[in-house]
C-alpha cells in the first residue's frame, strides 16, 4: 500500500505539502514530480542513465494501449508485470485508463475491466475511466459526467488490491462542480487525487486563474498529506505556479509534443527560434544544448529528437529547482524571476496578470 513520510513536509502558502511518497511497488519519490508519459515504441530509451541522472523517479504508461494489443495482453496474463515489461524500472509507475482516447472514439471496454488490469499488472497508481469534460461542455452534461466519473472511482475501488486508485476531479468549468466532486472524493478518504480536463484551461495565453483556484479548492478539500496530481500538465514554464497553488504531481508527453513541433523549452516559455533566448540571456546547461543547441540546425535529421530530449531536461531541473526551495520567500522569488523573463519573451501573456489576481485569493 502507498504510505506518507509526514517528517518531510515544509510549508507553502496557507499547507503543508507532502515532500515523499511511497507507491504500491515500494519505490520512493520525492514530490513534486514531472512523471513523463512514455510507450514502448517510442524511439529512445526514457529509462537510460542520462535521465536517471536528470531526475527520472516515475513514468505514465497507457494501459490502454497495452491492453488493446492481444500478444502484449496474453504476456501479462501468462504472468508478465508492467516493471519487467519496460526493463525492470525501479521507480514509481502509473497507468492511464484510456480516457482521453474514450473521448475522440468509443472504447468499447468496460471500467472494472481496465482497473482489474491495471491492478493485474502492478501498476503504482491506476486510474478508472473517467470522463473528459472540455470547456464547452454545458453544465448539465458537466455534472453528468462528473456522477458518472464518481460511480466508476466508487466501482474501482474494491478491484484494485494491489494499485492504488487515483480519484480524479472532473467539473469541467464551473468550479462548484469540481467542488462537489473534490469532496466526494475526499469523503472516501483516497490515497492518491488527481484533477482531469485542466489543462485546455491554460494553454491559450498561460491564463492560470481557473485553474489555479481549482488546483487550490482541491487542495483544500483533501488537506496537506497526499499527492495532488494535474493530468495532462507538462509546460515546465507553468509546472511551479501549479505547485505553489497546491499541486505536486504533473505528467505529459509535451517533451516530445512540443519538439515535433519545432518548439525548444525553457523555464520561461518555448520558443522556436534561438535569437528568443538571447533577449532573457537564456543558456540551457543540459548536456544536449552542451553539443550545440537544438534550435541551430532545424530540418536537421536528429532535430526532433535532439529537442525532445533538451525539452525532457529542462522539465526535470525546473522540477529539481522547485525542490530545492525552501520557503514561502524563496519560493515567491522563483517566480517573481520567471515572470520577469517570460514577459520579455511574450509581452501578450496573460501569466502575469493572471497569477496576480490568483494569488490574492489563495494566499491573503
Amino acid at each position: 500500500m502507498a504510505a506518507y513520510d509526514g517528517r518531510r513536509i515544509m510549508r507553502i502558502g496557507k499547507g503543508l505539502f507532502m515532500l515523499a511518497f511511497t507507491a504500491a511497488g515500494g519505490a520512493v519519490v520525492q514530490l513534486p514530480v514531472f512523471v513523463p508519459v512514455y510507450r514502448t515504441d517510442y524511439p529512445f530509451s526514457l529509462f537510460s542513465d542520462e535521465y536517471r541522472e536528470a531526475g527520472l523517479s516515475a513514468c505514465m504508461m497507457n494501459a490502454f494501449l497495452l491492453y488493446k494489443d492481444r500478444a502484449t495482453r496474453a504476456r501479462f496474463a501468462d504472468g508478465l508485470t508492467l516493471r519487467a515489461h519496460i526493463g525492470g524500472f525501479d521507480g514509481m509507475i502509473c497507468t492511464d485508463s484510456g480516457a482521453f482516447q474514450g473521448f475522440r472514439r468509443p472504447l468499447y471496454l468496460k471500467n472494472e475491466t481496465i482497473v482489474r488490469f491495471q491492478n493485474q499488472i502492478r501498476a503504482d497508481v491506476a486510474a478508472p475511466i473517467d470522463l473528459i469534460t472540455p470547456p464547452g461542455d454545458k453544465r448539465t452534461v458537466a455534472e453528468d459526467k462528473m456522477q458518472v466519473s464518481y460511480k466508476r472511482t466508487l466501482a474501482a475501488l474494491p478491484l484494485c488490491e494491489y494499485a492504488v486508485l487515483a480519484g480524479i476531479q472532473q467539473g469541467g468549468r464551473f468550479l462548484d462542480l469540481r467542488r462537489r466532486h473534490i469532496r466526494m472524493l475526499a469523503a472516501l478518504d483516497m490515497q492518491y487525487y488527481g484533477i482531469g480536463s485542466l489543462v485546455p484551461f491554460f494553454n491559450k495565453k498561460h491564463d492560470l486563474g481557473f485553474c489555479c483556484q481549482v488546483i487550490g479548492d482541491a487542495r483544500g478539500a483533501i488537506g496537506p498529506g497526499k499527492p495532488l496530481h494535474v493530468y495532462g500538465a507538462g509546460d515546465p514554464l507553468e509546472i511551479p505556479f501549479l505547485h505553489r497553488a497546491g499541486a505536486n504531481v504533473f505528467d505529459s508527453s509535451s517533451y516530445a509534443h512540443f519538439a515535433n513541433s519545432g518548439y525548444y523549452m525553457t523555464p520561461y516559455g518555448a520558443v522556436n527560434q534561438a535569437d528568443a533566448l538571447g533577449r532573457i540571456g537564456y543558456r540551457c546547461p543540459c548536456p544536449v544544448c552542451a553539443e550545440g543547441s537544438p534550435l541551430g540546425a532545424p530540418g536537421a535529421p536528429d532535430c526532433a529528437d535532439r529537442l525532445q530530449r533538451h525539452n525532457l531536461h529542462v522539465i526535470f531541473r525546473v522540477v529539481a529547482d522547485i525542490r530545492a526551495l525552501e520557503d514561502e520567500k524563496s519560493h515567491d522569488a522563483y517566480l517573481a524571476d520567471v515572470l520577469q523573463k517570460h514577459m520579455a519573451l511574450f509581452p501578450e501573456s496573460k501569466l502575469r496578470g493572471s497569477w496576480e489576481k490568483v494569488s490574492e485569493r489563495l494566499f491573503a
